[in-house]
C-alpha cells in the first residue's frame, strides 16, 4: 500500500535532483553530472582531519602534512565531501536558502564518513553559533547535521553543549593564524550542561571544515571542562589546494 502510494506521488511529482533539479530515479538523489561533481571522500584520507590523500584507504593511519606541522587538539577527524562542486552548492543551499529538505541526504552521507567514531555512549555535539547569528538564520545547520549523525547511531545529542562568547567576525580570506586568533574564547561550554562532559567522548560536528580553528576552540573548550576524548566531522572539507 505504502509503495503503491509512493508509485502515484512520483507520477504527479517526479523525484529531482537535489542539486540542479533535474529528473532523477529516486528521492534525495543526485543526477550523474551533479554526483560525479559531488567529491566523495572515499579514499584515502587523513585520519586528523579527513583531508583526502593519494591511494587507497587502508588500515593504517594517515595523517596529511599539515597536521603533522600543526598537530591538531582532538583525535580524530572525519568529512565526507570535498568542498567545491556540487557539495558547495548543497551547503550553501542548507546554510543560506532554507533548503532544510537537505537535512535528510547530506546528513546521512555524514553518518556514514563517521560510522567508525560514532561508537557507544558518545555525545554528539554541533559547532555553536552566536545567538545573533542564529536569530538571523533561525536554525544552526550543524546542529541540525548533528541530530541525523546521533539519529544514525542512536546516541545522545545536545544541540546546545557549547556556546558562542562572542560574535566572531567571518574567517574569509584569513590566514590560519588569523582564524585561530579570530577563534580565541570565542566558544565555551554551556555552563547549564557542564556536568554532562565530565569523563565524556564527544563527536563534534559542523558543516565544513577550512583550517580546523573553529574544531579547535570548541575541542580546547571541552577538553578544560573534562571531557575525556574529542572527535570532529564536517560535512565537507576544504581542500589543501583549494
Amino acid at each position: 500500500m505504502q509503495q503503491a502510494a509512493l508509485a502515484a506521488l512520483h507520477l504527479v511529482f517526479p523525484p529531482r535532483c537535489i542539486c540542479c533539479g533535474e529528473a532523477v530515479a529516486s528521492d534525495f538523489g543526485l543526477c550523474g553530472t551533479c554526483w560525479s561533481e559531488a567529491g566523495f571522500i572515499l579514499g584515502a584520507a587523513c585520519d586528523s582531519c579527513g583531508a583526502p590523500l593519494p591511494g587507497q584507504a587502508g588500515n593504517e593511519r594517515l595523517t596529511c602534512d599539515d597536521c603533522l606541522r600543526h598537530p591538531q587538539p582532538w583525535s580524530q577527524g572525519r568529512a565526507a565531501l570535498r568542498y567545491d562542486g556540487t557539495a558547495r552548492r548543497l551547503i550553501l543551499g542548507l546554510k543560506h536558502g532554507d533548503r532544510l529538505d537537505l537535512v535528510r541526504p547530506l546528513g546521512g552521507w555524514l553518518a556514514r564518513a563517521v560510522r567508525d567514531l560514532a561508537t557507544p555512549g558518545t555525545l554528539v555535539a554541533p559547532v555553536p553559533l552566536h545567538r545573533f547569528r542564529l536569530l538571523k538564520r533561525r536554525y544552526n545547520q550543524s546542529a541540525l547535521l548533528a541530530q541525523a549523525v546521533a539519529r544514525a547511531y542512536g546516541l545522545d545529542q545536545l544541540s546546545d553543549l557549547l556556546i558562542r562568547t562572542r560574535a566572531t567576525p567571518s574567517q574569509e580570506g584569513r590566514s590560519r593564524e588569523e582564524r585561530i586568533a579570530n577563534m580565541g574564547g570565542a566558544i565555551a561550554v554551556n555552563p547549564r550542561r557542564s556536568a554532562r562532559i565530565e569523563g565524556q567522548k564527544v563527536l563534534l560536528i559542523d558543516d565544513v571544515m577550512t583550517s580546523g580553528a573553529t574544531f579547535a576552540a570548541a575541542t580546547g573548550a571541552l577538553l578544560a571542562a573534562g571531557a575525556a576524548e574529542v572527535r570532529v566531522a564536517a560535512l565537507a572539507r576544504v581542500a589543501k589546494d583549494a
